[in-house]
């Protein structure tokens, strides 16, 4: 019986993305919510990112200056800590984040229109709910997370100029040209991507909790919680898998 019950599930998250490519890409499209939701995505996570990035941006700094002083490899600093906040610790700060501040967000609010029955008013009005609910929600997800990704990595390095800046007086142009020598175009690129796979699997995982809520009003809070972390253990799985993939072309 369980073994059926999973295969349903299957079933239906494979329907559900199927659904979500599908009305993605035929007219009409719902622009306004599109920007409404893309501005609501930058705006919940703008100033957590931006906090977050930059203190992990000077507590890397810090612990890894001791370390590479102890080898007299202190000249070393910005080009590992560029490359650690481009390939993996910008979008992961990011994507974690955003799981859980917009996971949280889309599956609690989804999940409430599900148990006040909005859902099946608006298709019983005619109107397009999975296309402005769920469509929506997903592609501003998808676009903003690897902007946000960006902006956490600049962020980041800006926190770590100024903490190298403080211990040893180092110019921003001298410690920015060490940081674009060592980081290739494949870096930034795999980053990117990576990100647009965050923001994708996040709106995705929230929407498919929230939209099949059940349960009542309990069903709300653990929609919310499930969205959260489902998309924090994507995230890291995602992760993983780009790293190996793109370790092939290093």
């Amino acid at each position: 019986m369980k073994l059926k019950e999973f295969l349903l599930k299957c079933e239906n998250i494979y329907r559900f993305i199927q659904n979500i490519f599908r009305q993605a890409l035929s007219p009409p499209f719902e622009w306004r919510e599109i920007l409404k939701q893309c501005y609501a995505v930058g705006n919940r996570s703008f100033f957590l990112v931006s906090f977050t990035a930059f203190l992990a941006g000077v507590v890397f700094t810090r612990q890894s200056r001791p370390s590479l002083s102890s080898f007299g490899a202190e000249s070393w600093l910005p080009s590992l800590v560029s490359q650690a906040v481009i390939r993996s610790l910008g979008p992961l700060i990011t994507g974690l984040i955003c799981a859980g501040k917009l996971g949280s967000n889309i599956g609690a609010e989804l999940a409430s229109m599900k148990v006040t029955e909005q859902i099946d008013a608006m298709e019983v009005s005619g109107t397009r709910p999975f296309s402005y609910l769920v469509v929506s929600r997903v592609v501003a997800t998808t676009l903003m997370m690897p902007i946000l990704v960006v902006f956490a990595d600049i962020v980041a390095l800006l926190g770590s100029y100024l903490t190298v800046h403080s211990i040893n007086n180092t110019g921003f142009e001298l410690y920015f040209n060490d940081v674009s020598a060592n980081i290739t175009y494949l870096d930034i690129f795999s980053s990117i991507i990576k990100a647009t796979f965050f923001g994708f699997a996040v709106g995705l995982i929230s929407c498919y909790v929230g939209y099949n809520s059940q349960d009542g009003t309990t069903g709300v809070g653990k929609a919310a919680n499930t969205a959260v972390v489902i998309s924090m253990s994507f995230i890291f799985i995602i992760d993983l898998l780009s790293l190996q993939f793109t370790n092939l072309f290093r």
